[in-house]
């Protein structure tokens, strides 16, 4: 009797040392999953600026490695790297944002008196027919009211601008802090990666290839269809007779760069200038140019262009891509395409590794 108490005993022994071990597990694992969440939480303020410096540190490593291996301290080396960076990204973007704040301000000036003061009725006088339309239109509109309103959206739309700049400028610093650390911790971050993870060093590699191979398509992908809709929109100020035909086109250009902005910010006031000068038909050209080519070419091009480099379908590109700006704002521009190719190169990890095991295990027994 003694001797079976015993032999159970041992039996529960190993049982309870694995239900202890599961139970510890489980908590540990309940505990990273909430680390995770937290650490997301704490991330996503940044996220942004996170994400426009790796861009950075993945166009800019090239130039950090030679710039390395002149400079023995690798502070001074990324300090250098960040130096230029800043010079060849933002210096130019605050220029042309400035000129781009004060023609716009003059030009919404210009349209607000013309609705005030109703100059634009000498503009139609030659149209009669379209003048008779927009004659019944101010009957049954308070044009003065609408211009007053007008003015108000657009003064309460430059102090929102103006907070926007703000926090713009916050996230370029951040950018370019990040950056920093990047470039001089890239390495060890890399390694740190490599060691926390399941997969293999040469799958883990791979993993850093794909998505500096997507971040490389993607910035082509923007350029390219950036310097079609700034050529397209200077090439039509410019046969149009508009002033500054070039600054205007690197202006859509660098707007069209954006996702939550676009060259729609330029050509409509030009438009609306346009007409209340009295040249309707410019002012029709532009629209419909503007509407039905430059507000639509990318839609056709960038998927293309970025689907091709990332080896995507080009519905799956735009999803990516669309539906990452969606969810994360200008980020998710990066954000998307990169969890897309990421998550299709992990599952075909995950098929190879099913059929290594079960290439490897026995044959079923007849």
């Amino acid at each position: 009797m003694a001797r079976n108490v015993s032999a159970e005993a041992e039996q529960e022994a190993p049982d309870r040392l694995l239900t202890a071990r599961r139970s510890r597990s489980l908590v540990i694992l309940i505990a990273i999953a909430a680390g995770i969440v937290v650490c997301y939480l704490l991330a996503v303020p940044f996220l942004p600026a996170l994400t426009w410096a790796l861009v950075l540190a993945i166009m800019f490593h090239p130039l950090h490695r030679r710039i390395s291996k002149d400079l023995r301290y690798p502070e001074i080396a990324a300090a250098a790297t960040v130096a230029i960076a800043a010079f060849i990204v933002a210096v130019p973007l605050m220029l042309i944002a400035e000129r781009l704040v004060n023609e716009a301000a003059k030009g919404a000036q210009i349209i607000a008196e013309g609705l005030r003061t109703g100059s634009w009725r000498d503009a139609i006088a030659s149209y009669p027919r379209i003048g008779l339309v927009l004659l019944w239109i101010e009957t049954q509109l308070d044009l003065a009211g609408l211009a007053g309103n007008a003015a108000t959206l657009l003064t309460n739309f430059s102090a929102i601008l103006v907070r926007r700049s703000v926090v713009q400028i916050i996230d370029l610093v951040l950018t370019f802090y990040f950056l920093f650390y990047f470039l001089r911790d890239g390495r060890e971050a890399l390694a740190m990666l490599k060691n926390f993870s399941p997969l293999t060093s040469p799958e883990m590699n791979r993993l850093f290839l794909r998505v500096s191979e997507t971040v490389h398509a993607i910035v082509f992908g923007t350029f390219a269809v950036a310097l079609v809709q700034g050529t397209l929109g200077g090439l039509m100020f410019w046969l149009l007779g508009l002033p500054s035909p070039l600054l205007w086109g690197l202006a859509m250009g660098l707007l069209a760069m954006v996702p939550v902005l676009g060259a729609f910010i330029i050509w409509i006031p030009a438009a609306l200038s346009l007409a209340l000068t009295g040249e309707w038909g410019k002012a029709l050209i532009l629209t419909v140019w503007g509407a039905g080519v430059v507000a639509t070419v990318d839609n056709l091009l960038y998927p293309m262009f970025v689907g091709e480099r990332l080896k995507l379908h080009t519905v799956v590109a735009f999803m990516s891509m669309i539906g990452g700006v969606i969810v994360f704002g200008p980020a998710g521009l990066v954000i998307g395409p990169v969890t897309f190719t990421v998550t299709l190169l992990l599952l075909d990890t995950w098929r190879a590794h099913n059929r290594e095991s079960d290439s490897s295990s026995p044959p079923p027994p007849l």
